[in-house]
Formats: C-alpha cells, sequence, structure tokens
C-alpha cells in the first residue's frame, strides 16, 4: 500500500456499546489521517453525527446484503462490531471481500467480534466446570461443537481465511463491564452501557432484591469496556503492519479477559447496593424463581451458564489489561445508579407523551 493511499475500514457496529468504544479510538488513532472509515447506520440523525466527526455514514441494516457486500468489495479493512449471530450480514460482507480479491489480488483484512457464550453450557448456575479454554490453543478451540452459541458463524469466517481471499481474527470478548464515555457517546451516537450485567440490575431493581440464576456457583470471565476496545486497536495495528507472527483463521482467535467471577459474586454486589440504596430487603442474593427467568430473561437461564478462558494470545500480542474482578465488583454500584436514573428518565418521556 503506498504511503498515500487511504485505507478504507468499513465499521458496523458503530452504535453499539463496544462498537462506539472502538471507533473512538480509530478517531484518534496516530494515523487516522489514512483512514477513510465508513460505518453502517439505521438512523439518518446519526448518520449527521458520524459526518460532523469525519466518519462516513452509510444508511441501511444488517439485512441490506447488497449494500454490505458492495461496501465491503471496497474495503481493506472490516470491523465487524454489531451482531456476533447474524449469519447472512457476515456471508454478504466476506462475498464483498471475496470480490475485492478477485478484483485486485489483495487479501482483505476482516475482525469479527464474537463472545465468549461459544463456550456456555448449561449449568444453571447448579457449578462451575473446570475447562479452561485458551485462545492461544487452536487444537482446543477446533474442538469447539458447532451448535454452540456464535460458532456457525464462527466457523464461516475461519473458512473464507481458508479460501485464501482474507486474513480473518476473531476477537471473543467476555463480560464487559463500566461505562463508555468517549465522544460517539456524548453524541448520543453509541450505547454507553452493556448487557449482561444490566440485565441483572433491571431484574434485581424491579424485583428489589438482588438475583441470581440457581445457586450462583458459574464462572465468566470479564473485561472493562476500555481495555477491550484497546485490544482491538492492537489487534488492526498488527494486522495492518502484516506481522508474519499474527495469527489468523484458525489460529486467529482472541479472547477478552482480564479476570473471572461467579455469578454469585455479581448477584451479591447488586444486592449489596440496593440495600445501601434502600431498596433491596437483604445483602444476600436469592435464585431467581421460574417465572422471574420466564418474566425477566425470556425463560433463558443463560446467566447461569460457564464460560471460562485465558486470553494468552490477545496478551501476546501485548495487550496488558490492568483491570481485575474487584474493579468489575466495585463498579456495580454505579451501574444500578445509573439503571435508576435510566428506568425513571424513560419513565418521565412516556408520561410526557401521555
Amino acid at each position: 500500500m503506498s504511503a498515500h493511499a487511504k485505507i478504507n475500514i468499513f465499521v458496523t457496529g458503530v452504535t453499539g456499546y463496544l462498537g462506539g468504544a472502538v471507533v473512538d479510538r480509530l478517531l484518534s488513532h496516530p494515523r487516522v489521517s489514512d483512514f477513510q472509515i465508513t460505518a453502517l447506520v439505521r438512523s439518518p440523525e446519526k448518520a449527521e453525527k458520524l459526518r460532523s466527526l469525519g466518519i462516513t455514514p452509510a444508511i441501511g441494516s444488517l439485512d441490506d446484503s447488497d449494500l454490505l457486500h458492495n461496501l465491503c468489495s471496497e474495503s481493506d479493512v472490516v470491523l465487524a462490531m454489531a451482531d456476533s449471530d447474524h449469519y447472512s450480514s457476515v456471508k454478504a460482507m466476506l462475498d464483498g471481500q471475496k470480490e475485492r480479491f478477485e478484483t485486485t489480488g489483495k487479501q482483505g483484512i476482516f475482525i469479527n467480534t464474537s463472545g465468549t457464550g461459544v463456550l456456555a453450557d448449561n449449568a444453571a448456575g447448579m457449578y462451575q466446570y473446570d475447562t479452561i479454554w485458551n485462545d492461544a490453543n487452536p487444537a482446543q478451540m477446533a474442538t469447539l461443537a458447532p451448535t454452540q452459541m456464535h460458532r456457525d458463524v464462527d466457523l464461516m469466517i475461519v473458512e473464507a481465511d481458508k479460501e485464501g481471499y482474507v486474513k480473518t481474527y476473531i476477537v471473543l470478548p467476555s463480560t464487559i463491564y463500566g461505562i463508555a464515555q468517549g465522544r460517539l457517546v456524548d453524541l448520543g451516537i453509541a450505547n454507553n452501557r452493556s448487557r449482561q450485567i444490566p440485565a441483572i440490575i433491571r431484574a434485581s431493581l424491579d424485583r428489589k432484591q438482588g438475583g441470581m440464576v440457581g445457586l450462583g456457583k458459574n464462572m465468566w470471565p470479564n473485561v472493562n469496556i476500555e481495555e477491550q476496545a484497546d485490544f482491538f486497536i492492537i489487534l488492526l495495528d498488527a494486522a495492518l503492519d502484516k506481522l508474519d507472527t499474527l495469527g489468523h483463521g484458525t489460529d486467529g482467535y482472541y479472547f477478552g479477559e482480564s479476570g473471572e467471577h461467579s455469578l454469585y459474586d455479581v448477584g451479591k454486589a447488586v444486592a449489596e447496593a440496593l440495600v445501601d440504596l434502600g431498596i433491596g430487603q437483604s445483602r444476600e442474593p436469592t435464585t431467581f424463581t421460574k417465572d422471574e427467568i420466564d418474566k425477566y430473561f425470556g425463560g433463558n437461564d443463560y446467566l447461569g451458564s460457564n464460560s471460562r478462558c485465558r486470553a494468552d494470545h490477545a496478551r501476546s500480542l501485548g495487550w496488558n489489561p490492568k483491570k481485575s474482578t474487584a474493579d468489575l465488583l466495585s463498579s456495580i454500584r454505579a451501574e444500578v445508579e445509573e439503571e435508576i436514573k435510566a428506568s425513571a428518565e424513560g419513565r418521565l418521556r412516556k408520561d410526557q407523551k401521555l
């Protein structure tokens, strides 16, 4: 690539929690003047806000296969950060990358966001399992069943790399936590909150008591939003620099993990915050009933699953996350307060419409 050629980067998920944080870092990247960033966005209003940041908006959704194909046929880099289970959109983007290769002979860079849900079992909070998956062990990763969550998309991406028209990298974040900050959040483009822990908080607030699935014995890894977003840039830089040692395809898995927690520990931190705020009754979490799992989680006890891993491969690139499980647990009080504020604002908006 000549020194003056722009690097065309196509992004999905710019309005999301993680995608917004990654794009915020792209905008402050030392090479940002070399980047031509295009982002998929549904809202014309958000499209204008993106334009104000120097990002080219493409108005559409993940269901617009032709649009995705065309955009990716012109992209050097694809950062897919929207929906780790949207098979048809990933297929359309890979097909676009294939067309680009057939036209130019140049391999693209495809970085996909999966998740450690691919490791999940059916423990329902009743036990922890002993298997610890390692992203530096491709033979172990290859044994993951094709029926596991996210796996059909991941396998399609690995297959594309085998075909040789694109180099693929799969990032698997775990329980991401922390309230995101940055320009995209400030402008109202990106979401500033995660999913898993806020879901537990919302349910616990409604029942006025911290909760857990089963006995909360299941274990999950965790990672701070800022540190996970940092990793995407480390990986992108390594891919752009064409590091020979950079694992891709079957050796292209990168976990996001800097600690491990039990669901009981999270439920207890929520229960304690609710008591301190005068809402909860007990500092000990109680088990969600079947009716509550139906009401709050669509009948799915996924939050009671195990997912255990070590991010040795990610760390081998120089990623050095400092946050620990203690940081996750100490962040929960602020998350509870944010949820109370968000639900109050939602009620206010509802009342104003009446």
